[in-house]
């Protein structure tokens, strides 16, 4: 009898270390990922990347033609800022992944501004994506498997099979940038209408509703206006207590169109304040304040990085409509060429400080730390 007793008290202790620890693996719902479920959200590539508060990661995923909001759960805040000078950063990675350089494309780099943890979206060569995160010298693969998330797939996406008149696919740009901007992600890519170039607002929590807007410039490199070349990157500007999308195309020209003016079917006409030279694609746009004043970053492909102030483009309330004939010459807002060439992916890793990844003159790829102050 005492034996039963013994262990009938074990077995009732068991259940209870069972059920405290089963507490304690479910955390509460915030109103945000109320409505996510568990599962494997069937990723079939991440093109974009931006973090939503709360830790939430959305990704785009131009293949699937779909944004995807994923709980990462990484919410252990902290105001430490780690120094990071990476060399061989590709290497590492492929090396991660048991693979080399040749086999892996790193698509995007997103900082958790709650976390200040760093994510890469990294496609291995039979066009797989994995989703790593910094720790260290090192990597984490984060699951795309067995995860909580929510889904809202794109209305009138480009075709699967489209193709430019270079016989290249445009399917990889019905996503070209993703943010997270007041309650909403924001959208650039191209879509299956006559004016290609579209712009999305979709209210998140992820419900049924998305709206696009078709989207013209006056392209000064080209001479024309046109309206089927994707947004490359944007930003969101406040201008006399307006937002405005501040976006950048291939070739250079920097655009600016009222948020408000971006409605369901409408077809927007945007201000061009800047010719900032032809033969060159935009990769990346970012914003910091310094001393009182805001600057945009802008990383390039044959550019080094560029820096915009906040106020030239405030008191700059022309349009322009004149073709720039000389090639790489540049017109409108002002700008400054800053000593970083060939930089491919860069974030905010908190209030004053960028990081970046840098290709090398010697071809190693580099992943670096910078206060803002040195920018």
């Amino acid at each position: 009898l005492k034996m039963k007793k013994i262990v009938f008290a074990f077995a009732m202790c068991a259940v209870l270390v069972l059920t405290l620890s089963a507490t304690d693996l479910m955390e509460p719902e915030s109103n945000l990922t109320a409505g996510f479920v568990t599962g494997n959200p069937e990723i079939a590539s991440i093109n974009q990347m931006s973090f939503g508060p709360e830790g939430i990661l959305f990704l785009g995923d131009s293949k699937n033609a779909a944004i995807y909001a994923l709980n990462t759960k990484d919410l252990q805040a902290t105001s430490e800022v780690a120094e990071i000078n990476m060399s061989g950063f590709d290497t590492k990675i492929a090396a991660s992944l048991g693979t080399t350089i040749e086999n892996i494309k790193i698509s995007d780099m997103a900082v958790n501004p709650v976390s200040k943890n760093v994510y890469f979206a990294v496609h291995v060569a039979d066009g797989t994506p994995v989703l790593l995160k910094l720790k260290g010298e090192g990597f984490e693969n984060v699951s795309l498997q067995e995860v909580r998330y929510s889904k809202i797939a794109l209305t009138d996406p480009i075709p699967a099979d489209a193709k430019d008149k270079r016989d290249r696919p445009l399917r990889t740009w019905a996503i070209s940038d993703l943010k997270f901007h007041k309650g909403k992600v924001l959208v650039s890519g191209l879509s299956n209408k006559e004016f290609g170039s579209t712009f999305r607002s979709i209210p998140f929590p992820f419900t049924d509703t998305q709206e696009y807007a078709s989207l013209e410039i006056w392209h000064a490199a080209h001479g024309k206006y046109e309206t089927h070349a994707p947004i490359k990157t944007f930003d969101v500007i406040a201008l006399d207590k307006v937002d405005y999308l501040m976006a950048s195309y291939t070739c250079t020209p920097l655009v600016l169109f009222p948020l408000d003016a971006l409605k369901e079917g409408i077809h927007t006409k945007g201000r061009t304040v800047a010719e900032l030279g032809a033969g060159n694609s935009p990769l990346d746009m970012i914003s910091y304040e310094k001393e009182g004043s805001t600057y945009f970053l802008m990383s390039n492909s044959n550019r080094p990085v560029m820096s915009i102030k906040y106020d030239d483009i405030a008191i700059f309330k022309e349009s322009m409509t004149e073709h720039v004939t000389v090639f790489a010459e540049t017109e409108g807002v002002a700008y400054d060429n800053l000593p970083f060439p060939y930089v491919l992916q860069m974030d905010k890793l908190d209030a004053t400080h960028v990081i970046y990844l840098q290709r090398q003159a010697d071809g190693d790829l580099r992943l670096r730390v910078r206060p803002t102050e040195w920018m």
